[in-house]
């Protein structure tokens, strides 16, 4: 019957009710003391209730001690001190844990196999031990030695018991150390989440690690950015708050450029003569995040073999986490960087737009554009509706852009839209805004144009091209300076500055109710006409010099001499693509040139270059607006009429009228109104007997 060195007997049911109590106990306290030393002191009290032992040992392989516990103190207490200092090679816990099988010495004096261990605990009066390993399924975590001054002081039934109580301590003991690893975790992530300068990131990331591993020295190393050179940028050092970065050792290198972990023995890494600390074990770990070596943590230790293959596997997951921070950081240093570049990158641009898009890229000195310069100068510095027309390619935008630049609305958004090259399903989104799920497709919020260029200006293209059904919004705009996006009930004021642009007449579109008349008489408050280049001709020449030169510099040539044939032959072609096309020309002529002499391809010029153009209409009389008007009218009944034979009078469908027109069916039957085209089959008879 099992008893305490200390107590009375107890009976054999009370004594297995308080033996599994106490394990109870035991498993409780280990949980709640992830301390090994504290815990060991806690459990030598708890089982000492239950168990017969009169000295109580643990081996904890991750620090490489054997700790003994007496439970009388001696007299000479060196002789306690030379058990505690017994090399762990030559201790039975060490054999245990080796081996991984309990050991019962029923009398130390008859044993041969431990000969130290059992003098100096002859020593100590102690007669009797009992060994058993701690392990789980997973690892193996050490040992437990009982010692007692009886001899065979251990019977099967007690040997049993602690056989049970050391797999609950173990198990206990591994889901201590789980959690403590667990926490370690933990605490770099929230580290991750809440510091962004790496180095003050790293130094308390590293402090942790060593304090948890039990270690001296825990380092992590980097490449420098300027020469590549892997350097130390961090290191936690016992003894000091921190030692001075410097180049990584060979071996550090080696793991960096391999990819592969590594644990050193004492004499690999005393073979290393760049290692700056007198360690006697090391662990070093690649930080890789998706397949890239971002550096190398590496653990020192001044024990022999202080790290174990189930370390190496957890100093896995600590360098993930160390690597996800690394990348982390270096990604906020990289935007933070970028932004600031930027920034500076962009006061740059603003100032080249500024200077580009003033007057000096507004070439020419013709009268017809000094008249339309005086205007940007006259209407720019107030805050008016601006109304730019004229023939495609004449560069209405760049007049937009000039009367921004001279506004006080200068330091603000010049916002432009094409209106043209905007679904019309999409135009109103564009100029508005509209809400998350306003429409299928809607999947975020999105800020209009309108919006965008509030305090600014917002050049609306093509403005003859809004539909009618839009166009009460945008005089809402003009007039009350308010708005509501897609799906929103909430009204949006906006301060932005309309200037609006168009090649088509307006005011003949009012008259065939194509275009509100309240909208255009809120948009041609100030008009300003731009003349085509046929009506600015003597700007040819000074327009002519500077594509030259613009797109010389772009490709890289040299393209000094421009033949007088050559210039004469633009000056008198019509262009009527006007600069757009002007523009082209050139710059395929500067391509194509292969010296320093501007090479036009002149013939295919040679239709409006040999002759003036040809007139519409035939008249000795300067044809007045009217007899133009009437002009372009029978040109259009005329195309009509075609399209109408060609479809044998059917306006809609995919092979009718408007569709070999390019426009809509309402759209052409409008225009059949207005010039008195009325579909009859009679009609497109005597249309092609005429043509026969």
């Amino acid at each position: 019957m099992p008893v305490s060195s200390h107590s009375q007997p107890v009976t054999l049911s009370e004594s297995l009710v308080s033996r599994y109590e106490a394990l109870a106990r035991i498993a409780e306290l280990i949980r709640s003391h992830p301390e090994e030393k504290v815990l060991f002191q806690t459990c030598a009290s708890e089982l000492h209730q239950v168990v017969a032992f009169d000295g109580l040992s643990l081996f904890d392989p991750a620090v490489h001690w054997v700790q003994w516990d007496f439970l009388e103190p001696y007299d000479n207490a060196l002789e306690a001190l030379a058990v505690r200092d017994i090399p762990k090679e030559e201790t039975v816990a060490w054999w245990v844990y080796q081996n991984q099988r309990p050991v019962v010495i029923p009398s130390i004096d008859r044993e041969t196999s431990f000969p130290l261990v059992v003098e100096r605990l002859s020593n100590l009066g102690l007669r009797s031990l009992y060994a058993v390993p701690l392990s789980t399924a997973h690892r193996k975590l050490g040992s437990l030695v009982f010692a007692s001054h009886s001899e065979d002081a251990y019977s099967n039934e007690d040997q049993q018991f602690l056989s049970l109580v050391a797999n609950q301590i173990a198990v206990a003991m591994d889901d201590a150390r789980a959690q403590a690893r667990l926490r370690l975790l933990l605490d770099i992530t929230n580290r991750i989440v809440t510091k962004l300068e790496l180095r003050d990131l790293l130094r308390e990331s590293v402090a942790s690690i060593r304090h948890f591993m039990q270690c001296d020295s825990v380092g992590v190393a980097l490449p420098d950015p300027e020469d590549g050179e892997l350097r130390r940028y961090a290191v936690d050092y016992v003894g000091s708050e921190e030692m001075s970065v410097g180049s990584a050792s060979e071996r550090t290198k080696t793991v960096f450029r391999t990819g592969n972990p590594l644990i050193a023995t004492k004499d690999e890494v005393a073979a290393d003569p760049q290692g700056a600390m007198p360690n006697l074990s090391l662990c070093l770990y690649p930080l890789i995040i998706r397949e890239r070596v971002l550096g190398v943590l590496g653990l020192g230790s001044s024990r022999e073999n202080a790290f174990t293959e189930d370390d190496l596997s957890f100093l896995g997951q600590v360098a993930n986490q160390i690597a996800l921070a690394v990348e982390n950081a270096l990604a906020y240093g990289q935007v933070s960087e970028l932004k600031d570049k930027l920034a500076q990158e962009n006061v740059y641009l603003e100032s080249e737009i500024r200077s580009e898009l003033h007057f000096e890229d507004i070439v020419g000195n013709s009268e017809q554009l000094r008249r339309v310069l005086k205007d940007i100068e006259t209407v720019a510095p107030a805050d008016s509706t601006v109304l730019i027309y004229g023939e495609t390619g004449t560069g209405k935008e760049l007049i937009a852009r000039a009367l921004h630049e001279l506004s006080s609305r200068k330091p603000n958004a010049f916002v432009k839209l094409n209106c043209a090259a905007i679904p019309t399903g999409l135009l109103e989104s564009e100029l508005f805004g509209h809400e998350k799920g306003a429409f299928t497709g809607a999947i975020m919020q999105r800020v209009g144009r309108f919006e965008l260029a509030n305090r600014g200006t917002i050049f609306l293209d093509e403005v003859g091209e809004i539909p009618l059904e839009l166009q009460p919004k945008l005089l809402r705009v003009l007039q009350e300076r308010e708005f509501e996006r897609l799906g929103s009930t909430r009204t949006i004021r906006t301060d932005a500055r309309l200037i609006a642009a168009t090649n088509r007449d307006l005011k003949t579109m009012v008259e065939e109710q194509r275009f509100r008349s309240d909208l255009y008489y809120r948009l041609n408050v100030f008009p300003i006409r731009v003349p085509s280049l046929r009506e600015r001709k003597e700007d040819i020449p000074l327009l002519v010099r500077h594509f030259v030169k613009e797109f010389s510099r772009r490709n890289h040539r040299v393209i000094d001499t421009i033949p007088s044939e050559t210039m004469q032959a633009l000056i008198r072609y019509q262009w009527p693509g006007n600069i757009r096309e002007l523009q082209n020309v050139i710059e395929r002529a500067v391509i194509i040139s292969g010296g320093p002499v501007l090479n036009v391809a002149v013939a295919e010029l040679t239709p409006d270059v040999s002759s003036p153009p040809v007139p519409i209409v035939t008249s000795t009389k300067p044809a007045s607006h009217e007899s133009l008007q009437e002009t372009l009218e029978e040109t259009e009944r005329n195309q009509i009429l075609r399209a109408l034979e060609d479809a044998n009078g059917v306006v809609a469908g995919p092979k009718g009228a408007a569709a070999r027109l390019g426009v809509k069916r309402s759209t052409l039957q409008l225009r059949m109104q207005r010039l008195g085209i009325r579909l009859s089959r009679t009609a497109v008879d005597d249309r092609k007997q005429t043509a026969q």
